[in-house]
């Protein structure tokens, strides 16, 4: 994968530089990396879920942080996994660690995760603060910011 020169970006989108630097993680962090495999699906208008196949692995094995707007999913297996006396002709289920990470857009929180047959599901959500919610502006409405308040002399001579 080529490198991506995002200095245009920086140049040009006065306040979206935190854009450009997620977009030139994103680039960094998934350039290569193929395992696990993972799917990412929309639930609902607001809801989200990110299910990765961890055959092999239990709860006690995987860890979900997250921490400044990321999503990391780490799988660790145990060191004495390996030494259980089996004896294997072929190994094709892969049980390695793995460390996935997704960036995760403004508002979005993880509400749950669930581990069932080898696909661990992590639900998330966006959810809105009321204030980055579009609400609808009456025209001609008539509210008490809207009026002129009165300053000075005629603020007092109005009072008495």
């Amino acid at each position: 994968m080529s490198n991506i020169d995002l200095t245009p970006l920086y140049r040009t989108m006065v306040g979206f530089d935190r854009m450009a630097t997620m977009i030139d993680t994103a680039s960094r962090l998934d350039g290569t990396q193929g395992y696990p495999p993972y799917n990412i699906e929309r639930s609902g208008e607001n809801a989200f879920a990110i299910e990765i196949a961890v055959a092999g692995f239990t709860e006690d094995d995987l860890d979900i942080e997250t921490k400044e707007g990321q999503l990391t999913i780490a799988g660790k297996k145990g060191e004495n996994e390996d030494g259980d006396g089996r004896e294997y002709l072929h190994r094709g289920i892969a049980q390695r660690s793995f460390i996935r990470r997704f960036q995760l857009a403004d508002h979005v929180i993880v509400t749950g995760a669930n581990l069932d047959h080898g696909v661990l599901r992590v639900d998330l959500v966006r959810e809105l603060p009321e204030e980055k919610k579009p609400r609808k502006i009456e025209i001609g409405a008539d509210t008490e910011a809207s009026k002129p308040k009165l300053i000075g002399k005629k603020a007092a001579g109005n009072a008495a």
